[in-house]
């Protein structure tokens, strides 16, 4: 009686290269096997090997890569991408990684040093604003300030109220951490008033549960003109 061998699972020394795949896909998007092996320096069977399973688990799709124009004798081959669920696992491991990097600079150096690294991290909003202000002198700053904050990766949108602006943002790369470490809230918070020149005030955050994250931008009151009573 013939013996068929049961299925091998993966085994564990496999993940650094399952994560190189799709550290690849993530940078350079839907990709075929051979666009992967050809990019990674692997065989077309070893990528085939370890985007079946990518995709078993969860962390791939599939589907026929689109041609355009005549196409050629032979099946298609198959595109993969990340799913929502591959892409949240990738950024849950980079959370982990910062979330353990601030407790030990809070353990060793104190709340002041986690401060600082927040105030540094948004130092490219300050940077960006003004390169796109000046790029764009028609955008008024709150819609600068969303674009340069959509740029990065805040998916960020001015509403127009009778009191004045406000600034949503529909996603935030790093709410997880701040769920612990309010000071990213507060960095980001500071930076959008200083640009605006203006008390803004933080109405929900997604770090705390809420949907989006909310930021009330007041009209400026207008100025006094001379001669004229308080």
């Amino acid at each position: 009686m013939q013996i068929h061998p049961t299925p091998a699972i993966a085994p564990e020394s496999d993940a650094p290269t399952r994560g190189r795949v799709v550290r690849s896909i993530l940078e350079n998007g839907p990709s075929t096997a051979a666009d992967l092996a050809q990019r990674l320096d692997l065989t077309a069977a070893a990528v085939r090997r370890h985007l079946d399973h990518l995709v078993e688990t969860g962390a791939l799709e599939s589907a026929e890569q689109r041609i355009y124009g005549a196409r050629g004798r032979g099946r298609p081959a198959r595109s993969f991408k990340l799913t929502d669920a591959g892409r949240d696992s990738l950024d849950q491991q980079y959370d982990d990684l910062a979330v353990q990097a601030l407790r030990f600079l809070k353990e060793t150096q104190g709340d002041d040093a986690v401060m600082e690294f927040a105030r540094r991290r948004v130092e490219f909003i300050e940077r960006d604003f003004a390169t796109l202000a000046a790029a764009q002198p028609d955008l008024d700053p709150a819609q600068v300030l969303a674009q340069v904050l959509t740029d990065g990766g805040y998916a960020a949108a001015v509403r127009s109220l009778p009191i004045g602006d406000q600034l949503c943002q529909q996603h935030c790369p790093v709410s997880h951490v701040a769920a612990e470490f309010p000071q990213l809230c507060e960095a980001e918070t500071q930076t959008i008033g200083k640009l605006l020149g203006r008390h803004v005030q933080r109405l929900a955050t997604i770090a705390h549960g809420d949907g989006v994250c909310t930021t009330c931008i007041p009209n400026v009151a207008p100025t006094q003109k001379d001669g004229e009573s308080a």
